[in-house]
């Protein structure tokens, strides 16, 4: 499996989106539905009313390229916020691609520790 920057922004749209859209289309709905900008340095996630398809739209400098996974058997666990537009770590991405219910998962949080023991 590719991997992505971990530094890289990461949006999910929320309601599901007809899959016959291709690039323009998409980067259509990051700017009228999303309200972000498509040539920003950052991923914008859709998937099918089926949640059995997930297409990756982003900006590559000089052109888009657009990824596309489609499931044979299962189905995506989409993230159940309640925002129009998700921020997802480059980690949820990965997490949401391999099936794994990202709502449930949760980290220890950050510690910052000036003294040890």
């Amino acid at each position: 499996m590719f991997r992505l920057d971990a530094k890289l922004k990461v949006y999910v749209h929320r309601e599901a989106v007809d899959f016959r859209k291709s690039i323009n289309g998409l980067a259509a709905l990051v700017e009228q539905s999303m309200g972000l900008d498509p040539f920003a340095p950052a991923l914008y996630a859709f998937s099918n009313r089926r949640r059995d398809r997930i297409k990756i739209l982003g900006w590559g400098g000089n052109g888009f390229w657009l990824l596309m996974k489609r499931l044979e058997e299962d189905r995506f666990v989409w993230p159940r916020r309640q925002q129009v537009v998700m921020e997802l770590s480059t980690e949820q991405l990965h997490w949401l691609l391999e099936g794994i219910d990202i709502d449930a998962v949760r980290r220890h949080p950050a510690r910052q520790y000036r003294h040890a023991g």
